[in-house]
């Protein structure tokens, strides 16, 4: 690897953070594109409020390659809303899936996701943690963007708008954003919500563990997978994960 590209894996991630992390989300992806260029992408669910954070990379860096990983199991909406952003947005979006089919999963181990946290985890690390990291290694990615807000659970307030994720830098451009401003930012840019947001989706995953929520509840109740209501793909990998990924090749 060229020094040039390992130089922002081995740097104080505190001074990077004291010298960027007041910076606009605007100016935050500006730097990761001129600091990694083609080893950047950015990742998305294509759920409530995508459009924001794939609008912004769109702006300032259109080269960007963004990944979806699909489950199997997303709504049909979601993957038209995907098609409407792809097209207006001319995003360069690769899908990544897991190398084991939802009917082959089902019909071996059935419904994963019923099966407590044991086979949460599991369906996590086939359908949601393995194919990002295939992603990952495929594409080369050193710096990854992420649109990740602090409000939304209790790992992710704990992020640093510039972060290390499993041997990569991981950048945070609206992070500390609320509600309001991404309502506000979407209404500045006509941009779409979901389709399914305004039956009261907020936080939109994979159709057999989200459920809409009212007003007065955090939109994270409506995910339903797993006690901690994070997906997987933005916790770090532990040991077993890495030697699993390993022993598969990647």
């Amino acid at each position: 690897m060229e020094a040039v590209r390992a130089a922002p894996m081995d740097s104080d991630l505190d001074q990077q953070n004291r010298a960027l992390g007041a910076s606009t989300p605007e100016e935050l992806i500006e730097w990761a594109s001129e600091r990694f260029g083609e080893k950047l992408i950015a990742s998305t669910s294509f759920g409530a409020t995508s459009a924001v954070m794939l609008h912004l990379v769109h702006r300032l860096a259109p080269r960007t390659r963004i990944i979806c990983v699909d489950t199997g199991y997303l709504f049909a909406e979601t993957y038209q809303f995907a098609e409407e952003l792809i097209k207006r947005l001319d995003l360069d979006v690769r899908f990544y899936a897991a190398q084991m089919s939802p009917a082959r999963q089902e019909a071996l181990y059935g419904k994963l996701w019923e099966q407590g946290e044991e086979g949460v985890k599991r369906y996590l690390q086939i359908n949601k943690v393995e194919p990002m990291q295939r992603a990952i290694r495929e594409l080369g990615a050193e710096g990854w963007i992420a649109g990740l807000r602090s409000e939304q659970t209790e790992h992710r307030a704990g992020l640093r708008r510039i972060d290390r994720q499993d041997g990569r830098l991981k950048i945070h451009p609206i992070l500390h954003w609320t509600g309001e401003q991404i309502a506000s930012y979407m209404e500045r840019y006509d941009l779409p919500y979901h389709p399914m947001f305004e039956q009261g989706y907020r936080s939109i995953g994979d159709h057999h563990s989200t459920i809409p929520t009212t007003a007065d509840m955090d939109p994270r109740d409506g995910r339903i997978l797993g006690k901690t209501r994070e997906c997987g793909l933005h916790l770090p990998l532990t040991e077993e994960e890495n030697q699993s990924l390993k022993s598969s090749g990647l």
